[in-house]
């Protein structure tokens, strides 16, 4: 039963990564670009605007509690600790991924908060959140099963 309970808790980590990441990379590589393509300036800048809150409350309201409830719960889990995360391995690269997400939530926070004062800054928040998130994705993928 409480392998279930840690797949289940897992399967609700890659899920939510999955949704985030994913959206990211679709607002990226699909809506932007058709937006550019087919939307006047008014009605592009309403429809990304728009996009990009939801995005936004997503974020904040789902992704991010899912994300720190279960990755929290997968290292207690997996019996990380303190001495642990400077051990190599699991520990290090444990590390990397979490020092990463940090970097993808600041520059996340950086792009909405810049979006609409300064634009270039903000297209290179975004670029920035969206490779290192891609990273953190890779970094998981690297974790060694302990």
């Amino acid at each position: 039963m409480e392998d279930v309970l840690w797949a289940g808790v897992r399967f609700l980590h890659v899920l939510s990564a999955m949704l985030w990441v994913g959206g990211q990379l679709t607002v990226s590589l699909v809506v932007m670009p058709l937006a550019r393509r087919t939307l006047d300036d008014a009605h592009r800048s309403t429809v990304l605007t728009a996009i990009g809150r939801r995005f936004g409350t997503l974020t904040a309201g789902f992704f991010l509690p899912v994300q720190l409830g279960t990755g929290i719960a997968l290292a207690w889990g997996a019996g990380v600790s303190r001495a642990s995360l400077l051990e190599p391995g699991y520990g290090r690269v444990l590390v990397a991924k979490l020092a990463l997400f940090c970097v993808v939530m600041a520059a996340a926070t950086l792009h909405g908060a810049t979006n609409r004062t300064r634009p270039r800054l903000a297209r290179t928040m975004a670029v920035t959140s969206l490779v290192t998130s891609v990273g953190v994705v890779l970094l998981a993928t690297l974790l060694p099963r302990i």
